[in-house]
């Protein structure tokens, strides 16, 4: 990810007359002059902030992030179709023998472009661009281990979520999508939750003269 942006801690919410609260506006200020510097050359139109042309993949569960596992199938070309190279590895690792289950219920604030950088990779005219979306929405996630327990979430449990997602295209390719790249996590983000152990229960001892049967 080039230059990583910097989520403001507790998403805005302290006051701009406080020490940190300082220190955070001043930060914005610089990201914010960098990231209209690079708006032009990955051609992105910016109307309040709000990104216009800019693919939001969370938004349909059909054709977005959520299609590759529709009806507990994985869909690998889906996939790589949504996500950059370096992205994939991080979004199968681990789920391999495991069903997932996942909502997009709505938005709760519209999705937001905070942080647009392009570069040039190996030489000037290999142009790379990546935006940084914030997305703030309601979702509802489960996952259960291959014998069916569920091991995370639930789905009759929504929950608020948070993102920073980095989204890149190659711009030298007219016909180039905008793909997911990764995810920005602030240091200050709480903890997830931690995944639902089980254990299999013992049998009841038996009699020698039972244990045929």
């Amino acid at each position: 990810i080039m230059d990583p942006y910097v989520p403001p801690e507790g998403d805005a919410r302290l006051t701009s007359l406080s020490k940190d609260g300082v220190k955070q506006k001043v930060q914005k200020l610089r990201q914010t002059a960098a990231s209209q510097l690079a708006s032009s050359p990955v051609g992105l139109e910016r109307r309040g902030g709000v990104a216009r042309g800019l693919p939001h993949p969370w938004k349909c569960p059909r054709t977005g992030l959520g299609a590759p596992w529709g009806g507990g199938s994985f869909n690998k070309q889906k996939l790589h179709s949504l996500v950059t190279e370096r992205c994939y590895p991080d979004m199968v690792r681990g789920n391999r023998y495991k069903t997932i289950r996942w909502r997009f219920l709505e938005s709760l604030e519209p999705p937001r472009v905070v942080h647009v950088r392009c570069e040039g990779i190996m030489n000037r005219g290999n142009l790379y661009g990546q935006v940084t979306v914030r997305m703030h929405s309601r979702q509802i996630l489960a996952i259960y281990d291959r014998f069916g327990r569920l091991m995370y979430g639930g789905e009759e449990i929504p929950k608020d979520v948070l993102e920073y997602v980095v989204f890149e295209r190659y711009l030298v390719n007219p016909y180039g999508t905008w793909r997911m790249h990764g995810k920005i996590v602030p240091e200050w983000a709480p903890p997830k939750d931690p995944i639902l152990k089980t254990v299999m229960i013992p049998s009841p001892a038996l009699h020698p003269s039972q244990e045929h049967e």
